[in-house]
């Protein structure tokens, strides 16, 4: 018998197999591991493609409590009314989730959305109200007067298209108007995949949009008591507690999410921050909200879980006061600014120095000094708040009598 094409076969097959060895040792586990049939049931199939090309999509999914509960990419992804859906491997899917898919198992958390200003203010506030029917701002209008009913910002304009959209649409695209009828975007607050409670209640996913000298919560919360307290001890809270079920024994140190939104101790679950605030810090002079009482007694009931009345009292008394002494500051400003704008000494929006000087007066550091005063930043009150209003108004005083003398008017 002859042995040898017996034995070159052998030797090939033996090669071949080392060779494919040697290949798929080199390739990633999540290559050359086959998804378990838990999870190719569980996400519609989608895993099996998208483990090899975008493997983190895959391990966020697997994480999310929707992976726990059984919703599949497809639960997401399909085409509710309103959206234009495209093929994907014998699929019909939307690319672009937007609210009008998350509410389909969260309608009572989206109304909720929608009357509060991370919804068609925020948008509005850069591009005004052009984008929006006439019902949806009719409907944010009852809420935030004024809010919605308003012309594109003169910033956006002049800083330019490429600016704007790598800038303020960033955060601002929270509240967009969607081409299926609704407004804003989930997974600004929640991610995409993960769709996670404990990133929402995270001080760092709110600061993405929160930070900055217009709007410094995030840095204002680093400086305060509940800011160190949460650096100190975060690993010992329990972010990740059901929202219905959260007591002071999850949190004990509160985050952004725990005084604005959540439900601590069997209070009521809110994606409408409004609900517990009772200023409108953010505007040139504060005015109290239309729920200014109500939404005053459910923050200091959530403040109550962890604090007596007489500290919430004072800390309240004291911001008050911030927010009276800072309009009063920004009203003596805008009088200048109104008497030069009456005798046709200024421009265009933002055509001269003192326009800058005003609008970061009231905007950067009045801002700064009444959300400072409420949420226990003693510097932001006073070295990035009341001093520079202080600086500023000086200079504009100085530039309103040259604006006069070099036009021969006198007010």
């Amino acid at each position: 018998m002859n042995f040898r094409p017996v034995f070159v076969a052998l030797t090939i097959a033996g090669a071949l197999i080392v060779a494919a060895f040697a290949v798929s040792s080199r390739r990633p586990a999540a290559v050359v591991d086959q998804p378990s049939a838990a999870l190719v049931r569980a996400s519609g199939k989608c895993a099996e493609c998208h483990s090899n090309q975008q493997f983190s999509i895959v391990h966020e999914y697997e994480l999310s409590v929707h992976a726990q509960r059984h919703v599949n990419c497809l639960d997401c992804h399909r085409v509710v009314q309103g959206q234009q859906g495209r093929s994907h491997h014998d699929f019909e899917i939307t690319t672009r989730v937007t609210a009008a898919n998350c509410r389909a198992c969260h309608e009572s958390v989206y109304q909720q959305f929608l009357r509060s200003r991370h919804a068609a203010p925020a948008w509005a506030a850069v591009a005004g109200d052009e984008p929006f029917s006439t019902e949806q701002v009719a409907f944010s209008e009852q809420f935030h007067p004024h809010s919605v009913k308003r012309p594109p910002h003169p910033l956006a304009k002049l800083e330019g298209k490429s600016a704007t959209q790598s800038g303020c649409v960033s955060c601002h695209s929270i509240g967009q108007p969607n081409v299926d009828g609704t407004i804003g975007s989930c997974s600004a607050c929640h991610s995409r995949h993960t769709a996670s409670v404990e990133l929402a209640r995270l001080p760092s996913t709110c600061g993405q949009c929160h930070m900055g000298p217009d709007h410094s919560q995030l840095e204002i919360y680093a400086e305060s008591k509940h800011g160190v307290m949460f650096s100190a001890q975060r690993r010992q809270l329990n972010l990740a507690a059901h929202p219905e079920k959260l007591t002071t024994r999850d949190m004990f140190v509160p985050t952004c999410a725990t005084c604005h939104m959540s439900g601590l101790n069997g209070l009521a679950v809110t994606h409408d921050p409004s609900e517990r605030l009772s200023y409108n810090l953010f505007a040139e002079v504060t005015e109290p909200r239309p729920n200014h009482a109500r939404a005053r007694a459910a923050m200091q009931e959530v403040c109550s879980n962890c604090h007596t009345q007489p500290l919430i009292d004072r800390v309240y008394a004291e911001a008050d006061a911030v927010v009276a002494s800072t309009n009063s500051k920004v009203v003596a400003a805008r009088s200048i600014m109104d008497e030069l704008r009456r005798d046709n000494l200024l421009g265009k929006p933002f055509e001269k120095p003192i326009d800058f000087e005003y609008f970061d007066l009231w905007h950067y550091y009045g801002r700064t000094a009444k959300h400072g005063a409420f949420m226990g930043g003693a510097d932001f009150v006073q070295w990035h708040g009341n001093y520079p209003i202080l600086k500023h108004a000086v200079e504009i005083k100085s530039l309103a009598e040259e604006l006069r003398r070099n036009h021969g008017k006198t007010p």
